[in-house]
């Protein structure tokens, strides 16, 4: 079944801001609102982009039910499944920040596909 695609408007703002002699810059209070921020920033390196968004607050809760109904039926209870959920749990974020960017790569032509293991790695047998 074929997928339509649309291209869909995505809006963008520029401001040209100073950086001052210890690197410092401040970010303009319409884009500071807009965007979200609070009191800490995300700051990465993408291509030759410096790209600061607000910090993600997500920790992998979104998957919490799934992580437990899983560990559960593995026979976790107790404080082995608090360990357990906590592990998996903490690398939720990782594993999808992973997966974002070897799309962008693929995006880019820049590699082909990745595979559940190259994204996830081997589930460890403890």
């Amino acid at each position: 079944m074929p997928v339509a695609l649309r291209k869909e408007k995505v809006s963008m703002e520029m401001k040209k801001i100073a950086i001052s002699a210890k690197r410092q810059i401040t970010i303009p209070q319409k884009f500071f609102s807009m965007l979200g921020f609070d009191t800490e920033a995300e700051c990465m390196v993408r291509g030759n982009e410096l790209v600061i968004r607000p910090v993600r607050t997500s920790t992998g809760g979104e998957f919490a039910e799934q992580i437990l109904t899983d560990l559960i039926a593995q026979g976790y209870s107790g404080d082995e499944l608090l360990v357990r959920f906590k592990k998996a749990q903490s690398q939720v974020r990782p594993a999808v920040e992973a997966m974002i960017g070897e799309a962008e790569r693929a995006a880019r032509s820049e590699t082909a596909f990745a595979s559940y293991t190259d994204v996830f790695g081997v589930e460890d047998e403890e």
